[in-house]
């Protein structure tokens, strides 16, 4: 497979369990506006998904950069940061973004923003401390491509959808015990299958919205990989990269379970480097692909 080609694939695997987010969303309101016999459910719970979707886009990047603790920095605090960054965002074709400094010896980086003329970057203390210039330019070039990707506004809109939906199917257990108002609400049999269709998507619809949440942000981190090395031509500097991040032993303090599929390597330093010693069901769960599955593709591309 070459580099475009899964550029392609991941792209079109996004977008297809993106719409599988909003067919939940559907089922889970349709079956609300059915037992209650009360269309408008069916268009509040669509309208209020939407009404979300369009507050983070424009305060989530605010609200990832406050819990991170990032710092503002302009040229005179990191010249040769600044310089690499512009660099890339020329040969890239970007904006220059707003740069961040997270004070923390963990290395890793960020990107945010709601689009590419309102982006920012975040990198850590340590980040800066271990990586030489070419390894530091994979991660620039890894985290740009989020931007030039537009994965930061999917990621955003992703963690809404999972919270609705785990709102949503919150209501759609309780509001089952108020009984239905069909016509044919005395029949006992009637309701106690609506109650059951009732649990089955409380238990079923948060666990599968954030399955979802976590292949797609895989997806784009692989991606990402791959268009950043295009950028830089050297996938050897990025896989070098993560190897020192990988080998880091301490987790980034920051970190936390909202935000932590935006860096570019688990912030929690989970086992996630040897792809042969995880299992097929521990990977559903990983904010990250392995590690070493992604060294492994880039220097594939160096071939």
């Amino acid at each position: 497979m070459s580099i475009y080609t899964q550029i392609s694939s991941n792209n079109r695997k996004t977008w297809l369990l993106m719409s599988l987010f909003f067919v939940v969303i559907v089922v889970l309101a349709w079956f609300l506006s059915e037992y209650f016999q009360s269309p408008q459910i069916l268009y509040f719970a669509v309208g209020f998904s939407l009404l979300m979707n369009v507050f983070s886009y424009w305060y989530s990047d605010k609200v990832v950069l406050a819990l991170s603790h990032a710092k503002p920095i302009d040229f005179k605090d990191k010249p040769e940061l600044y310089r690499l960054v512009e660099n890339l965002c020329i040969t890239a074709g970007l904006p220059m973004p707003k740069i961040y400094i997270i004070n923390d010896k963990s290395p890793n980086a960020f990107a945010t923003g709601r689009n590419k003329e309102h982006a920012a970057i975040a990198v850590t203390s340590g980040l800066l401390e271990i990586l030489d210039r070419s390894e530091l330019e994979g991660v620039i070039a890894h985290e740009l491509s989020h931007i030039g990707n537009k994965d930061i506004l999917i990621s955003t809109i992703v963690a809404v959808l999972v919270g609705f939906i785990v709102i949503l199917s919150d209501w759609t257990w309780r509001l089952s015990f108020w009984g239905s108002k069909r016509d044919d609400r005395e029949n006992g049999q009637l309701n106690a299958l609506f109650m059951f269709i009732g649990l089955i998507l409380v238990l079923l619809s948060p666990l599968f919205a954030i399955l979802i949440q976590l292949a797609i942000s895989r997806k784009r981190e692989f991606l990402a990989d791959s268009t950043g090395a295009l950028l830089t031509r050297y996938p050897e500097g990025l896989a070098c990269a993560l190897e020192k991040i990988a080998d880091f032993p301490i987790g980034l303090k920051a970190a936390n379970n909202s935000t932590a599929h935006l860096f570019i390597a688990n912030p929690f330093k989970a086992d996630t480097k040897n792809a042969k010693q995880i299992s097929w069901l521990a990977k559903l769960f990983m904010t990250h692909p392995p590690i070493e599955e992604r060294i492994k593709i880039l220097r594939e591309m160096s071939v």
